[in-house]
């Protein structure tokens, strides 16, 4: 009797900023995803910022997801965009001669759908990074189709952040399945104050609330998966 395919598990992680920890949570979700599903891969549409690693130059997140994840697949599928300079794409792209197509991007993410059981991409920057003149992540993100996880840096300010990027992605039509709290400021004052405030008001699951820790761990990271992704 043949077995039966389950539905591939596709994510999109986005941020309430950059530097906010999408790929420390995009990380933990591949760890977690692996105890349920066999083939994991993450997936980096968009990388700007490189250093030099023996011959190479490599970015850092593409590497901590394709250490994350269960199986290897071409490098031009899971990081079809590298762009040396740390800047925002639209203006590395610009610096490198490089044409970010979205359509590409959209074709990678399919081909990984059929070598992975489970795929998580993480965005670059916030929800509306601009890639271009014209585009901006919230149109790959609606190209894209996938349920959205929201990673909110736990500082002052991140109370609008987070209101205004769920807003933005419920407004194009996506679904937020979840949020993560990042406690990326060790000094921010009523935490469980902005927390709580954010439970009543995202109306979205909170899936994880990592502590701060100066040299984070992704495997250890619980994340709670709901029950469709397992």
């Amino acid at each position: 009797m043949s077995e039966v395919k389950r539905p591939v598990v596709s994510i999109f992680v986005t941020g309430t900023d950059t530097g906010v920890g999408k790929t420390l949570v995009s990380a933990a979700l591949l760890y977690a995803l692996a105890k349920h599903h066999r083939r994991v891969v993450g997936m980096k549409p968009i990388a700007a910022g490189t250093v030099r690693m023996g011959a190479l130059q490599i970015n850092e997140d593409v590497v901590a997801l394709r250490a994350a994840s269960t199986c290897t697949v071409p490098a031009e599928l899971d990081n079809p965009v590298l762009l040396p300079d740390p800047l925002s794409p639209h203006i590395a792209a610009a610096r490198a001669g490089v044409h970010i197509d979205i359509d590409r991007l959209v074709a990678c993410h399919l081909a990984l759908t059929k070598l992975a059981d489970a795929v998580v991409v993480e965005g670059a920057g916030g929800f509306h990074v601009p890639l271009s003149n014209t585009e901006t992540g919230a149109d790959l993100a609606q190209a894209l189709d996938l349920p959205v996880i929201l990673v909110v840096g736990l500082r002052l300010g991140c109370l609008n952040h987070a209101l205004l990027t769920a807003e933005a992605i419920r407004a194009r039509g996506l679904m937020l399945a979840g949020w993560v709290a990042n406690h990326v400021d060790p000094t921010m004052l009523a935490r469980d104050d902005n927390i709580a405030f954010l439970q009543q008001h995202l109306r979205a699951p909170l899936l994880a609330s990592i502590p701060y820790q100066s040299v984070p761990n992704p495997r250890a990271l619980p994340i709670d998966l709901p029950p469709a992704w397992q």
